[in-house]
């Protein structure tokens, strides 16, 4: 069995209530907008986030699940799915997981402006509910991403990334929102718990071992195959990157900055920074911290009794490290 099926399996019967669910959460009266939110629906991906949603909600409840968990993955879906689109205009993007963009069917206007109804279907879906204490975890999860993307514009302009600020990027671009899912999971069976902020770091460990492995990708392994460099061409400042510009000498970073700053889009000279971020043990320090923050995770689970949700969230956390794309 696949890892994501594995997963799946103790909470295939909610997953399927809340497609469902979520259909209807999208509908609305514009005959244009319902075509196009169809499409989003009938083109999700793994559907990682509500199931961080019903899988913690089911380990802290032993079993249960009530109408604000399946609330609060739908809004946390929709909210997620308006920042897809807004991110694919923003960056002129056609495709999304393999399918046509949302701006490259129906241009940019109309893109933008799903975006802001998907957005305000999911505030007003806590609202209406009177779900106010999930509504702030995910409002403080969409502040952090925001922050996240905009530190990192600004930080890659000057290339001046410590270790430190790329932690405070990652946290808040990519592990502020799967923190959102677990702690959401466990506030809406257990509010006003302790479970609630001790599920918030467990999704924040995951998070961050996550966006390490995808700064992985860009050297490449033998599972992945080629290196892309994609990164690098964006002169983004990942983890194997940084820990090679901060532990060599400083005629070899200064050609290193160089390389990123004005040829990033040779492709001979990417891959010998890819090579020399290789030689330098750059990969090595980022596996090292990515191994330690899935450790961080599992130690937070360790609290819990055994059951097939906990299990389900170990493959997870393994899948996560593990996974080749």
């Amino acid at each position: 069995m696949k890892p994501i099926a594995q997963i799946k399996e103790p909470i295939t019967h909610e997953m399927e209530l809340f497609e469902k669910k979520f259909h209807l959460f999208m509908s609305s009266r514009v005959a244009l907008l319902n075509r196009i939110t169809h499409y989003v629906v009938n083109r999700k991906g793994k559907q990682m986030r509500p199931m961080f949603v019903f899988l913690v909600a089911k380990m802290v409840s032993k079993g249960e699940v009530n109408d604000r968990t399946y609330r609060g993955a739908s809004v946390i879906e929709l909210i997620h799915t308006a920042t897809l689109v807004h991110d694919d205009v923003v960056d002129d993007s056609n495709r999304r997981r393999g399918f046509f963009s949302i701006n490259a069917l129906w241009k940019n206007k109309i893109a933008v402006l799903v975006g802001d109804f998907l957005l305000s279907k999911g505030l007003l879906l806590s609202i209406d509910n009177n779900d106010f204490d999930l509504l702030k975890i995910i409002s403080v999860a969409v502040r952090e991403m925001s922050e996240g993307e905009l530190l990192q514009i600004e930080k890659a302009r000057k290339l001046d990334i410590t270790e430190e600020v790329y932690y405070e990027i990652i946290r808040q671009k990519t592990a502020t929102l799967i923190a959102a899912c677990c702690s959401l999971g466990a506030a809406s069976v257990k509010p006003d718990s302790e479970h609630v902020e001790r599920m918030r770091e467990f999704g924040e460990m995951i998070g961050m071992a996550f966006q390490i492995k995808d700064d992985l990708f860009d050297y490449g392994n033998e599972k992945i195959g080629k290196p892309t460099g994609i990164d690098i061409k964006e002169q983004k400042m990942t983890l194997p990157l940084i820990y090679t510009l901060n532990n060599c000498t400083e005629k070899e970073r200064r050609w290193l900055i160089n390389s990123v700053k004005n040829h990033n889009k040779d492709s001979k000279r990417v891959k010998e920074v890819i090579q020399f971020v290789k030689k330098n043990g750059g990969l090595e320090y980022a596996v090292t911290q990515m191994k330690m923050y899935q450790q961080k995770a599992f130690d937070i689970l360790e609290i819990y009794p055994d059951s097939p949700y906990k299990a389900s969230l170990e493959i997870m956390m393994n899948y996560v490290i593990d996974r080749k794309k």
